[in-house]
């Protein structure tokens, strides 16, 4: 029963997440969800408090996925190669062709949707898509370190610019591929990214 009541639960988050992403937090109600997930509204409630009860676990739910998304590419990229380089670029090179992979355009952030509906939710909301973006600029710059202890840079740069340009790039990126029904150019722009790090950093080798 508990197994159950788990893949309920989960089928819940599942459904309002996809209903998020494509019309936006304020706009969607949990008679929706109820509808999506087949399930009554009892069954809602015995989950969820309410619908800010849902808004948190949703993106605590997303921000746990997007982490283990993350540690899963870095895990067989630093399993290739021993090099910081190119373990960085083994990484973006893994998620460009994770997100050439995908059926259609990019189903969008749950973090960039919050925040653009930050109106809508209480501080520990707000607290939570911060620190979802902080842990994202903290993995991105703690791995740019490690590259920037062994290759001299052509250019100086901010490590922490460095790494919100990635997070910048992949967010942007979403946006894009909505607008134009494309997966394509979250993938192009990883790869661009990826030759930027190569220039960036003084490694001949990796130049030719």
């Amino acid at each position: 029963m508990a197994a159950r009541g788990e893949d309920r639960r989960e089928k819940i988050l599942e459904v309002a997440q996809c209903i998020v992403l494509q019309k936006g937090f304020s706009t969607t109600s949990i008679d929706e969800i109820i509808d999506g997930a087949h399930i009554t509204k009892g069954g809602f409630f015995y989950h969820f408090k309410g619908k800010g009860d849902l808004a948190r676990h949703l993106l605590e739910r997303y921000l746990q996925q997007d982490e283990q998304f993350f540690n899963n590419l870095f895990e067989k990229a630093d399993a290739l190669s021993e090099d910081p380089l190119q373990q960085m670029l083994l990484f973006l090179k893994l998620y460009a062709q994770a997100m050439e992979d995908l059926p259609g355009a990019h189903p969008g952030c749950l973090v960039a949707a919050y925040t653009y509906e930050s109106q809508q939710f209480d501080d520990e909301i707000k607290r939570l898509t911060a620190e979802g973006m902080l842990s994202w600029r903290e993995l991105f710059e703690e791995r740019l370190a490690r590259i920037a202890a062994r290759y001299p840079m052509r250019i100086e740069v901010s490590l922490t610019e460095l790494a919100d340009m990635l997070t910048s790039v992949i967010e942007g990126s979403i946006v894009v591929s909505r607008v134009f029904s494309t997966q394509a150019v979250l993938a192009e722009q990883l790869l661009q990214y990826r030759t930027y790090l190569r220039l960036l950093f003084n490694d001949a080798s990796l130049l030719s």
